[in-house]
């Protein structure tokens, strides 16, 4: 299987949303800090935070990857990819710290044949169906 891992950069359409819960006083804090210019906004000042303390425990994230066998970044899964393990006999654990996604033209019944165990830090974009059929095996 060729491999297509990707380092994974924060461009329009390669992020995930999330929501949050912060105290009146937090956010407070937060809007002032925008309305004296620091930021640009509310999700300026959230990103950077983050980053901040990704930055922080950077050594440790580092070596927790190595001890988990994660791969960093974007993993995309083709149906040619997953009808040469089947071929081959082999299964795949896919673990992965970013973005996985499994092709649109893969079927249910081809990646219950391939895939034995998906772990996913971050999002799995795969259709609906998929991960249906995969649901005992996403951890």
């Amino acid at each position: 299987m060729a491999a297509e891992v990707y380092r994974l950069r924060d461009k329009a359409g390669e992020t995930e949303k999330i929501t949050i819960n912060l105290g009146f006083v937090d956010l407070g804090h937060i809007d002032l800090l925008v309305r004296e210019g620091f930021y640009s906004n509310r999700s300026d000042f959230i990103r950077t935070a983050i980053r901040n303390q990704l930055s922080t425990h950077g050594e440790e994230v580092r070596k927790s990857i190595v001890r988990h066998t994660l791969e960093l970044g974007l993993r995309h899964y083709t149906r040619e990819d997953l009808e040469v393990l089947k071929a081959a006999g082999e299964k795949l654990r896919i673990k992965v710290l970013g973005l996985a996604s499994i092709a649109a033209d893969v079927t249910p019944a081809l990646a219950l044949a391939t895939i034995e165990s998906i772990t996913v830090l971050g999002a799995l974009h795969a259709s609906n169906e998929i991960k249906s059929a995969l649901a005992d095996r996403i951890g």
